[in-house]
């Protein structure tokens, strides 16, 4: 039995091309959501200060530079556009990283690329957006936030690590419309809608580990 239970446990181990592994693999997804939760927290601290619900924000290297950041013309424009201060969004953007991480099976990049996507979108541009806003803070506040500057790499290091997933539904995608040239098997098969050509597509992209 436990020959047998070894074999299948080694069989069911699959690398998806162009990686020597399953980007969609609990090994590849679990660091992801475990950075975004602590950036979440990282996130609603600074936001809890924006909502002048806390009076100061810890800083261990610049003094009063993350208040000053916090509290800067930029924070208060972009609360005016978006609503909510700009840490609040972040913290949604992050909780929504661990979210989407967790969601779906090892397989998600083949069965649910809607959700793949999606997670990708919520991961990458938030990371552009993060990069931005800390050239801002030098750039234009003149002070610098330490935990300001420890999410930004946070969102950095997520769009990174999420990137493997996201092409390897592309290209799924990509080889579904190769092989039908049918806008609606390509839709089928984004929504996870299983069809001979999309079982095709993913047969062809996946290889056993030996």
């Amino acid at each position: 039995m436990s020959n047998q239970a070894n074999n299948t446990a080694r069989a069911s181990r699959i690398e998806v091309a162009p990686w020597a592994y399953n980007p969609s693999a609990w090994s590849q997804r679990i660091p992801i959501c475990i950075l975004a939760a602590v950036a979440t927290l990282m996130a609603t601290y600074m936001a809890l200060y924006q909502w002048g619900l806390i009076n100061a924000v810890w800083d261990p290297f610049f003094d009063e530079g993350s208040q000053n950041v916090l509290d800067s013309k930029v924070a208060q424009t972009m609360d005016r556009w978006i609503g909510i201060p700009d840490a609040a969004l972040g913290a949604f953007a992050y909780l929504g990283d661990a979210v989407l991480g967790l969601a779906g099976s090892t397989r998600r990049w083949q069965y649910r690329p809607w959700l793949v996507i999606l997670f990708g979108i919520d991961v990458i541009p938030l990371g552009i957006v993060s990069s931005v806003l800390v050239i801002l803070q030098g750039a234009v506040v003149g002070s610098w936030c330490f935990l300001c500057l420890v999410t930004a790499v946070i969102s950095l290091i997520l769009a990174y690590w999420a990137y493997d997933e996201v092409y390897s539904s592309l290209k799924y995608l990509l080889l579904v419309w190769k092989k039908s040239h049918r806008i609606s098997v390509v839709w089928n098969a984004f929504f996870g809608i299983p069809t001979t050509i999309s079982r095709q597509a993913g047969d062809e992209l996946m290889r056993e580990v030996n």
